[in-house]
């Protein structure tokens, strides 16, 4: 079977194939104006005949920079009379108490495209009051005159009942077939109605993008004679067909970084790792992730953007942390004189200084090469010379002059102040959920990942970092290892003890017949999925809940002491504290649908012995590393040439094709039977 993964990143669109037995790869600069270039040329680079392949499964930043851009769709915003301002509302909290500048997340939607009209559904599912349609057409024929190009559709309670807002759908799909159109019970039946809102919102805003940019790609992927699924990666840790993805765009937020993390719990899972951190550092940004028994956590919640300004998103996400600051990130010194990195990047065009296309701001890629750390004549495999030249002069015009540094000091400067800054994605999924990393290790890819990782986890006192083959395209990697998956959710209240088993049976059916409908549409047969159900359930009086697995409705309206077993064991484990003699509430219940793959070549792949090629000379390079005046002569090794079983000690530089390793004084390296590189960092002191 020919398959292949294709990443697009705000700098780079990577390629990883298992195509003819083998696995192929490339890396290319990803094309903002028409990313199917990019695709085009990654394919070409990689000699990959698509017309030859049975599977592309692909995923993109491309909905979550809509959003970050704010360069989405003019979109308008229908809802039930009198609750026109939930969405600008949002909650009351205000998480950075202390800020003097605080905002409040600004709507996608301004208020003058959110419209009213009269109805009113009860939470039980019982209409209040019918929908008025001719109000309905009157609030459409405003739409039109205002130029409107996405509608998002949230009408009070249409999760317990969505007759009105599928009424509401029918009238504008068949009155503006031009028009994107969002219901909100087709992405969730699930109470809130401000992240209902949002997560509605959210979807209509990237929908006409990322719908055209998804049938540019399928058009030309059809062109040819390619008949083979297209796959797209959700931010679930799942895929879905390319049809859906047209539908649903806002499951894709975090298609590209989640990959990375599945590949990364294969990994750990095949390495015997309990629990470690995935660490992904690309042109653009730097994400970690939890990963506990070869998975990474899972969240209902989700905040696109910062998290006290972003956009709540209400679907199951991957649970990642991510930072502005990459190795396209621009460093720039403020008023006051202080050195700072990001979140600003580059891109792809024009790029660092040091790719020669003419651009004048010095980012972090720049800081790497005057380091030292980067060999200009291997970067991408030597497709992409790198002017160092360009570097130096971009950092001493707009960092060193400035705080009277030469070009070495002010790179180092600004190496460092992006090590911490990433550091705080890594803090965030540890320490910051009470997990000592110390008792952890740290799984690093992404084309500048291997190059800080080592600095980083040293700052926070991880003792083991694992460098995986293919480190600089693990992501694409990771996406020939994602199942099929959908989730199925909604809302049902009560007491656990207190439900009737018909109104759990109901709930159910529903569910799976959403899962079965879904399933064909996707051609996937019942007997291949694997279905599993969830309860959300919290103590009575608490805000928010946590999902407990569910074998059979019986553990709600029967004996329910094995669900009560397992909520309060889990809520001790991430709160460090239970109370059985509690009340205990259901908020809502959940289909995971899952359909493994048919293959798992990239699975035997990360396992398979490790082959080296003929021997390669090492050489030497003056590094910084620490002290700008005193670089240390450092070892440069070609990695694909290194045996598995191979030891060396830092200081070395390590390189390959789409990466490059920065090994720290001290350091140990043993290259794994496998050819994943161990690396145990040199002992040093917590005080």
């Amino acid at each position: 079977m020919n398959i292949v993964g294709i990443d697009i990143g705000g700098t780079f669109t990577d390629l990883v194939g298992y195509v003819d037995g083998k696995i192929v790869t490339s890396k290319t600069s990803t094309v903002p104006a028409d990313p199917t270039q990019g695709i085009a040329r990654s394919l070409e680079l990689a000699n990959c005949d698509p017309n030859q392949l049975n599977e592309i499964l692909h995923g993109s930043t491309i909905a979550i920079n809509t959003v970050l851009e704010r360069k989405g769709a003019r979109t308008a915003l229908i809802t039930t009379s009198g609750f026109r301002d939930v969405y600008a509302i949002g909650r009351s909290n205000r998480i950075q108490a202390f800020n003097l500048f605080f905002k409040r997340p600004q709507p996608l939607v301004p208020r003058s495209l959110t419209f009213e009209i009269p109805e009113r559904i009860l939470a039980s599912g019982d209409v209040l009051e019918a929908l008025d349609e001719k109000a309905v057409a009157a609030v459409i024929a405003e739409i039109e005159a205002a130029g409107v190009e996405s509608v998002a559709i949230c009408l009070l309670h249409s999760w317990a009942n969505p007759d009105h807002e599928r009424r509401v759908g029918d009238m504008l799909r068949k009155a503006l077939p031009n028009i994107f159109v969002t219901l909100s019970h087709e992405i969730l039946r699930e109470y809130r109605e401000y992240e209902r809102s949002s997560t509605t919102a959210l979807n209509a805003f990237v929908g006409p993008r990322v719908e055209g940019y998804l049938k540019r790609l399928e058009t030309y992927l059809r062109s040819g004679a390619f008949d083979g699924k297209i796959h797209i990666m959700r931010s679930n840790g799942g895929v879905m067909s390319i049809g859906q993805a047209q539908e649903q765009p806002v499951s894709m937020m975090e298609s590209g970084p989640v990959a990375g993390m599945i590949g990364a719990g294969r990994l750990a899972r095949l390495l015997g790792l309990k629990r470690c951190i995935g660490f992904d550092m690309g042109g653009t940004t730097a994400k970690s992730s939890l990963i506990t028994d070869g998975a990474p956590a899972i969240e209902t919640g989700y905040v696109i953007g910062e998290e006290a300004d972003g956009q709540p998103m209400q679907l199951p996400v991957v649970n990642i942390v991510e930072v502005g600051a990459g190795g396209g990130s621009i460093a720039w010194v403020d008023n006051a004189g202080g050195l700072h990195v990001g979140p600003q990047s580059v891109g792809a065009d024009p790029g660092p200084a040091c790719y020669g296309k003419g651009a004048d701001l010095p980012v972090v890629t720049d800081a790497d090469l005057i380091l030292g750390r980067i060999n200009p004549q291997r970067f991408l495999n030597g497709g992409m010379p790198l002017d160092r030249a360009a570097s130096e002069q971009a950092m001493l015009s707009k960092v060193g002059n400035t705080l009277k540094l030469n070009p070495v000091e002010a790179a180092l400067g600004v190496a460092k102040i992006a090590d911490s800054s990433m550091s705080l994605s890594v803090r965030a999924v540890s320490i910051n959920k009470g997990i000592d990393p110390r008792d952890t290790a740290m799984i690093a890819f992404g084309g500048a990942g291997p190059l800080h990782a080592i600095a980083i986890a040293r700052e926070i006192y991880i003792p083991l970092v694992i460098i995986p083959k293919l480190p600089g395209t693990f992501s694409a990697l990771g996406m020939l290892m994602a199942s099929w998956r959908q989730d199925f959710v909604q809302t049902f209240i009560g007491r656990v003890g207190e439900l009737s088993e018909a109104g759990v049976e109901k709930v159910y059916a529903e569910l799976v017949a959403s899962g079965r409908e879904q399933m064909k549409r996707d051609g996937i047969a019942e007997n291949d999925a694997d279905h599993r159900f969830f309860a959300d359930l919290r103590y009575v009086g608490q805000e928010h809940a946590i999902s407990i697995p569910i074998e059979n409705t019986g553990m709600l309206s029967g004996d329910t002491s094995e669900v009560r077993h397992r909520f309060d064991t889990e809520h001790d484990r991430r709160y460090s504290q239970s109370a059985p003699t509690e009340a205990l509430e259901i908020v809502s219940l959940r289909l995971v649908l899952t359909a493994a793959r048919t293959d798992n070549v990239a699975e035997e792949w990360l396992s398979r012995p490790w082959e080296p090629e003929a021997e390669s000379e090492v050489s030497s390079r003056d590094v910084v590393f620490d002290d700008p005046a005193k670089p240390l002569k450092t070892a440069i090794y070609w990695r694909p040439a290194l045996p598995a079983g191979f030891r060396l000690t830092g200081p070395a530089v390590i390189e390959e094709p789409n990466s490059t390793i920065l090994i720290h004084p001290g350091d140990e390296v043993v290259v794994h039977e496998a050819g994943h590189l161990l690396v145990t960092l040199a002992k040093q002191s917590e005080e």
